[in-house]
């Protein structure tokens, strides 16, 4: 039998958990380092489980808006480039029904998560779009839009799922920046309607203060100085708020914990929430550890460290 004709013997092969990471650039480490999907698992229970009372609390205009002539329909940009119709009281229930039934399939994270994660995305895109065309906007809800489009990307996640995978890293990022957004896009509004520095320099929070404050918050009216410095103090926050993207550990945590405290003091003085938004907060932060604090049973099964390499 000849060299040629001797069988090759096996190759080894290399485990697939010492297969080195892809090289990335800083840009792609920023934006696909890879989180565990447990963090999406507890992103996606938030909010889809908030999407219901969003729906009958919050933007409940969508059922009332039904109910007046077709005439007073104005449809935003969104609502304009789709063709979306003047609502009707049973699409709008239909509606309703649909995307809260898809939302609480969605949070599971088992049942077609993608498709019931994207149907839930699409009918609040067209539940809150009916909701701001009649005349009022609110710009708080732009970051739960983007969370419930991108957390079905990353398909089935438990919370007691270890795995890391660059597909949940994309989907927090989205949010993180969904929030950012708002807040940045907030400042340069000021400054683009109200002008600068007349904004920061004006009489907005007196204004609001006079107009739906809380009893401690009309008690602030009588002192200009200080309203006028918290608006300064406000601008300022909302234009660096790209700082969370790029914080990490202690830093960040006090970060968010600052604009936590902001809408609760928001609340407190002028009960203006921003709700929708500031659940949103949570995407800094490492949600994965919550799981270890739960009873066992509750935990669900972490992946095995040699699926977790795979």
């Amino acid at each position: 039998m000849t060299a040629a004709a001797r069988p090759e013997a096996p190759r080894p092969v290399r485990p697939a958990g010492d297969a080195p990471e892809p090289a990335r650039t800083a840009w792609g480490r920023w934006w696909f380092g890879p989180v565990p999907r447990a963090r999406i698992a507890w992103l996606r229970i938030l909010g889809y489980v908030f999407l219901p009372f969003d729906m009958l609390l919050l933007t409940s205009s969508s059922l009332a808006h039904a109910r007046l002539p077709a005439d007073l329909y104005q449809p935003v940009l969104l609502g304009r480039l789709l063709h979306l119709p003047a609502p009707t009281p049973w699409a709008m229930y239909a509606l309703l029904t649909v995307t809260v039934a898809a939302g609480l399939v969605a949070a599971t994270g088992r049942v077609l998560p993608r498709a019931s994660g994207y149907l839930a995305a699409c009918g609040y895109l067209w539940w809150v779009t009916i909701s701001m065309s009649y005349g009022k906007v609110d710009h708080d809800h732009l970051a739960l839009v983007v969370a419930l489009f991108v957390l079905p990307s990353v398909g089935r996640a438990g919370i007691g799922d270890a795995r890391r995978c660059e597909a949940s890293a994309w989907s927090v990022r989205c949010i993180q920046l969904g929030v950012v957004a708002a807040y940045f896009f907030s400042a340069w509004a000021k400054v683009r309607i109200g002008g600068f520095p007349a904004w920061p320099n004006g009489s907005t929070v007196q204004w609001a203060l006079s107009r739906r404050g809380t009893p401690i918050g009309r008690a602030l009216i009588g002192y200009p100085v200080l309203l006028k410095s918290s608006q300064w103090f406000m601008f300022t926050a909302e234009a660096l708020s790209p700082v969370l993207l790029f914080l990490r550990g202690r830093p960040l945590y006090a970060l968010v914990l600052f604009f936590a405290g902001f809408h609760a003091v928001t609340y407190a003085l002028m009960t203006i929430h921003f709700l929708p938004h500031a659940i949103w907060l949570a995407a800094f932060l490492p949600l994965e550890r919550l799981t270890g604090r739960l009873p066992a049973r509750l935990r669900g099964g972490a992946a095995a460290p040699e699926e977790a390499a795979a």
